[in-house]
């Protein structure tokens, strides 16, 4: 690690950031688009997109380490690194349910997934990972708290999916196996909104020093609400 000022660094891991969210959050509906569409060539470079993912994933996570260590930073500057690799360890998940969703080629159709309108939920979910990386180098709490509360949408409309899919379950001519891979498509663009809003807290923290805690919705509450 060069001998540049500190907040120099920090500027430079956090524009590193900025790059991986942008890629992250296109791998994503890219995923979201080839299973729409039945694109075997797209889920392959997907892939190769995810495997680059995985290693700026590393560095990132490395130079942040590095970073600790050579300068001992204290304050705000280590809650600032503290959280671009917290950040970091959200994007990591969210590029790994891109791999989830393209897994699940094979079980479904695209008219089962147009019925579902999944890429315009997606584009949601997207637009919530990429204003809660601008409210961390905005260091924005208001922009932050907004996308805790565009998480709300997102849950509500995975409850509908939930119930829509157990209600068409019923049906003796139900294609079983393409509602449950309806059904997981949906879980994972709701797994993204969630880390989404887990970022979107690690920035209120690192502003106001206030702790957000997030709560997942539990299977009792999908069938009851």
């Amino acid at each position: 690690m060069s001998e540049r000022p500190t907040h120099v660094l920090i500027k430079e891991l956090s524009q590193v950031l900025v790059q991986l969210s942008d890629k992250v959050v296109d791998n994503f509906l890219d995923a979201l688009h080839a299973v729409k569409h039945q694109g075997e060539h797209g889920t392959h470079q997907i892939r190769i997109i995810e495997d680059e993912i995985d290693t700026e994933e590393i560095n990132l996570e490395e130079r942040c380490l590095a970073f600790l260590a050579t300068k001992q930073p204290v304050a705000k500057d280590l809650r600032a690194i503290v959280t671009v690799i917290k950040i970091n360890d959200d994007l990591k998940h969210i590029g790994a349910l891109a791999f989830q969703i393209i897994d699940r080629l094979p079980e479904i159709s695209s008219e089962m997934l147009e019925s579902f309108e999944f890429e315009n939920i997606g584009m949601h979910a997207g637009e919530m990972v990429k204003k809660s990386i601008e409210a961390f180098i905005s260091n924005d709490s208001i922009l932050a708290r907004r996308v805790n509360a565009m998480d709300e949408a997102i849950d509500s409309i995975h409850r509908k999916v939930f119930k829509r899919v157990t209600a068409l379950m019923k049906s003796p001519d139900s294609d079983v196996d393409q509602l449950i891979a309806a059904l997981s498509i949906s879980r994972y663009i709701e797994r993204m909104a969630d880390h989404a809003t887990r970022i979107a807290g690690e920035v209120v923290f690192l502003v106001t020093g206030e702790i957000v805690r997030h709560t997942e919705w539990s299977y009792e509450q999908l069938i009851t609400t």
